[in-house]
């Protein structure tokens, strides 16, 4: 059974891979969160792999409040980059599997197709542009380590568009949700699903992969499908993204391409819709 250190466990991705971990016999979690270690810190790094015997690790810790980062650029950057980049050189040094997340948010939205991981980054904001910087450390240090981005993280823990909408839908007789941002809504156990298929492979290519559920949605899309699932009385109004300023820019078309991830792993990735309805019970 092989160890694999979780960080931010108490997130939704880290909640999500404890979920589905039972359909992975193979694989024994060990979670920590910042209390009980602090990925900031090289040598409480260090010593945690050695006291543990870890096998692997996958970073699910992130800084991501993507308005509130345009004003706290360090912080973003602490655990986006600094703490990406010292985790990375302790699994490289230790020759174990290291899993980072990253974010269709390293894009400027201004493409009109499915972005592949060698398209061009040019992210708009604080949060894009650290989880970049984050994904060049790790990838500069630890070559065979993997970046996965994805997009629009939704799932039953945590704070999140699927969990939001329904407080608000329950609250208001209306809502304007913008629809002209595009992307996928991606369901976390499905990530998560993913990240052990990786980590079963016996060789996997480092590099960069991208990973969404299928399909393509906007915000608009999402939340009609959102309030259709839930029987939800609420009106959903569609807006334009300048009728709803916000600190940090958002990519305006963000769709992944999962092409590589699909044929390097075998993965079968449901469609958007199916799984929102598993996330919702329906």
């Amino acid at each position: 059974m092989k160890k694999i250190l979780v960080t931010g466990a108490k997130g939704q991705l880290g909640l999500s891979m404890q979920a589905v971990s039972s359909k992975f016999p193979d694989f024994q979690l060990v979670l920590t969160d910042r209390e009980s270690l602090d990925v900031t810190d090289a040598d409480a790094i260090t010593g945690f792999l050695d006291s543990q015997e870890i096998d692997g690790v996958v970073n699910c810790a992130a800084y991501t409040a993507v308005d509130k980062a345009e004003t706290e650029e360090e912080a973003a950057f602490l655990l986006n980059f600094q703490a990406a980049l010292l985790l990375a050189e302790a699994a490289q040094a230790k020759g174990i599997a290291f899993i980072q997340v990253s974010t269709d948010y390293v894009f400027d939205g201004r493409q009109n197709r499915p972005y592949t991981e060698s398209d061009d980054a040019s992210p708009q904001s604080i949060y894009g542009a650290s989880k970049l910087r984050g994904e060049a450390a790790v990838l500069g240090s630890y070559p065979n380590a993997i970046v996965v981005r994805t997009s629009w993280l939704y799932s039953r823990y945590g704070v999140n568009f699927v969990l939001r909408m329904q407080e608000l839908m329950k609250e208001k007789e209306s809502l304007n949700i913008v629809f002209d941002q595009t992307g996928t809504p991606t369901y976390a156990p499905d990530l998560a699903e993913a990240i052990f298929t990786i980590l079963s492979h016996p060789a996997p290519e480092g590099g960069v992969y991208h990973y969404s559920n299928e399909g393509v949605a906007t915000w608009y899309d999402f939340a009609v499908a959102i309030r259709e699932l839930t029987g939800a009385a609420c009106k959903v109004q569609p807006i334009t993204s300048d009728q709803y300023p916000t600190p940090a820019q958002r990519p305006a078309y963000s769709v992944l391409n999962k092409g590589k991830i699909k044929a390097a792993f075998g993965l079968e990735i449901p469609y958007w819709k199916d799984s929102l309805a598993v996330c919702l019970g329906k």
